[in-house]
């Protein structure tokens, strides 16, 4: 059967550009490939693609700058899967809040990666059935993937459209953060750090703008969105 998933690999390392190549020919995915930031971008902004591999340390341009212009400039959707070598969570949660939707560090098993690249393409098709859900003055239609506060649009990453989504469908009640995690990775969970990520930058989008906060955390139990009172 034809894979017809279309990866943009964006790494400078000859090596690991090759390995990955010749692992994802193999099994005939589509690939583009770019060894600098500038090309990355270029490509990323003017092809469709299913998920983009996008290392941090390139360049012409780092890994943060593509991804960061991607989402703000471009207004590319496209799941992105940070490669590097940092494992900081102060690394995490930049790559994250730019954008990223997942974030393997180097050095990492070929057939994680594969795993992690199917995850993020379910979670970019289940957002399919269209309506529009209603928090107080927050607003997502899950048809055009719009997202507005108090008439404001406001862009968010695929995962942080999964997470809205969830919380906003469960609203009021408490979403678990063990729900949230089989939800948004299935059985291929991340490190610890990267709902906790998510979550931090979801607030900082959908709440710090703006004079009431939405989005609680409700200790031992998860997360929760709706009014305070």
């Amino acid at each position: 059967m034809t894979n017809n998933t279309r990866v943009l690999i964006i790494e400078d390392h000859k090596d690991i550009a090759e390995m990955l190549y010749d692992y994802f020919e193999r099994r005939d995915y589509e690939l583009d490939y770019a060894s600098d930031g500038r090309m990355g971008f270029n490509l990323a902004s003017q092809n469709d693609y299913d998920v983009i591999l996008l290392d941090l340390m390139l360049p012409e341009m780092d890994g943060l700058d593509v991804c960061r212009k991607l989402r703000e400039e471009s207004k590319v959707g496209t799941p992105i899967l940070m490669l590097t070598a940092r494992d900081t969570l102060e690394d995490k949660i930049t790559g994250l809040e730019l954008g990223a939707d997942d974030y393997l560090v180097k050095p990492f098993e070929i057939l994680e990666l594969e795993a992690r690249i199917k995850a993020l393409m379910r979670r970019k098709g289940q957002i399919a059935q269209q309506e529009v859900l209603n928090v107080g003055d927050l607003e997502l239609d899950t048809g055009t993937l719009e997202v507005k506060r108090s008439g404001q649009q406001i862009y968010l990453s695929p995962i942080g459209l999964k997470i809205l989504t969830i919380l906003m469908k469960e609203s009021p009640k408490v979403v678990s953060r063990n729900q949230l995690e089989h939800e948004i990775w299935g059985d291929i969970l991340p490190d610890s750090d990267t709902l906790r990520s998510h979550m931090y930058n979801l607030r900082k989008q959908i709440d710090k703008p703006f004079e009431q906060a939405l989005l609680q955390t409700i200790q031992s139990r998860g997360y929760r969105i709706g009014d305070a009172a």
